[in-house]
């Protein structure tokens, strides 16, 4: 694989941007990958395992002179971010990001852009339930989705970016900013929300001791608990930031919830084994379509 960006910057040293780094290594995407993060100590680690052939104690610096900046901070820190970064950002270059709310991303860092720079956003949907510089591997993207929104972006800088993303191991596709929102509603946000929710209910009941919790878990209830082990700064961001289109899916799941609740209440098991059998053919579909293998364990970085 040929260097597709002589410098690239990576703005915020967690799991996405560590993932990243050691991708592009692995496919030699970059001439120089240069980064940042807000804590010290996360500087230092990245420092201390080589993420990064340069780590700034400023986005600014790390920016300078990039051809691609990829804005991996949380979605709150957006607007602070861009204002910091736009006066050094060269003619031509492109700036994305890996947020999983598009339209707040695009509000809070496109009046910032100057002209002649190129803003292409964009939302790798990988992750593990880690995160930190020390949770990266180049695995991640293999054979996962990258959503890019565009919104009127130069095309060039699109097609390039796109190349980029499949070169790291992504499938890619493109889609209109609000139109992502709600389907990241459905296939992630919410249904982190209730993850988050069914833990707190099994910390909240008092019949059911701690011990018992940890002791009994049974498959869905691990399930649960990785998913609520999430970065909580991040999901923060993510529900203040997509909160028409999760509060939408929300009341969509509370209405199905309380007609199988119904169903439980009468004894309809004639409505609760078609309603079980219509969802488990979607997730043979997920699972036909090879999005159902957690991240794997291997090819992290020796140094980590």
């Amino acid at each position: 694989m040929t260097v597709m960006y002589d410098r690239v910057a990576l703005i915020g040293l967690g799991l996405i941007a560590s993932s990243m780094f050691w991708a592009m290594k692995r496919a030699g995407l970059a001439g120089e990958v240069t980064g940042y993060a807000r804590s010290e100590e996360t500087r230092d680690v990245a420092r201390e395992i080589g993420l990064c052939d340069r780590v700034y104690d400023s986005a600014a610096e790390a920016c300078e002179g990039a051809d691609l900046i990829v804005l991996c901070v949380p979605i709150g820190a957006m607007d602070t971010v861009a204002r910091e970064i736009a006066g050094v950002l060269k003619k031509g270059a492109v700036v994305t990001d890996v947020g999983s709310v598009k339209r707040a991303v695009i509000d809070a860092v496109g009046p910032h852009i100057p002209k002649g720079v190129h803003f292409v956003p964009g939302h790798p949907l990988a992750g593990t339930e880690q995160s930190g510089p020390r949770s990266g591997f180049a695995e991640l993207f293999d054979n996962r989705w990258c959503v890019l929104t565009p919104e009127g972006a130069d095309k060039d800088a699109t097609a390039k970016l796109r190349s980029y993303w499949e070169a790291l191991g992504s499938n890619v596709d493109e889609m209109d900013a609000d139109h992502h929102d709600l389907v990241l509603a459905v296939t992630s946000h919410t249904p982190h929300l209730i993850a988050y929710t069914m833990v707190g209910v099994a910390d909240d009941l008092s019949r059911v001791t701690d011990t018992e919790v940890v002791k009994f878990s049974a498959a869905g209830f691990r399930d649960f608990t990785r998913i609520a082990a999430s970065d909580p700064t991040m999901w923060r961001d993510v529900f203040l930031n997509n909160k028409d289109a999760t509060l939408e899916i929300l009341g969509r799941f509370t209405e199905e919830l309380f007609a199988l609740q119904r169903a439980i209440r009468q004894g309809d098991g004639e409505h609760l084994h078609e309603y079980f059998t219509r969802t488990r053919s979607i997730r043979r579909g997920i699972i036909e379509a090879g999005q159902d293998t957690d991240a794997p364990n291997f090819g992290r970085n020796p140094k980590q």
